[in-house]
């Protein structure tokens, strides 16, 4: 299974980007999808989760009430819609695969990563 994220860019505080990850090779769409991120000289981190039929989320308290992750498992694709961005969400953004169809918001849940998309946000 490869991932593949994309969207990422310069933002200014405040405004919006949308985060894509298309899955390609032995998918499956019975599976949990979820996003990370890493910023400069941190641990990677948790930011949402998404069980297999779309309709269990979960969110890192930084996020809730900000970004939305959503999926269309027709088009084996999940998204990360940001809003209100801050300086503090820069980050190389990482979209996973789980390893079951649950949500999880435990990073050894996963089993496949893509390659990270580049989100920073500064006036």
């Amino acid at each position: 299974v490869q991932l593949q994220a994309s969207g990422g860019g310069l933002v200014h505080p405040g405004g919006s980007l949308r985060l894509s990850c298309v899955a390609s090779g032995r998918t499956s769409t019975n599976n949990g999808m979820g996003w990370f991120r890493q910023a400069p000289g941190k641990e990677r981190e948790f930011v949402a989760t998404i069980g297999w039929r779309g309709g269990t989320t979960f969110y890192a308290d930084s996020v809730k009430g900000r970004f939305t992750i959503s999926r269309n498992s027709a088009k084996n694709m999940v998204y990360l819609q940001m809003n209100s961005l801050k300086p503090e969400d820069t980050a190389v953004y990482y979209c996973a695969q789980g390893r079951s169809s649950s949500a999880s918001t435990d990073r050894a849940r996963y089993q496949y990563w893509g390659q990270g998309t580049l989100v920073t946000v500064s006036s």
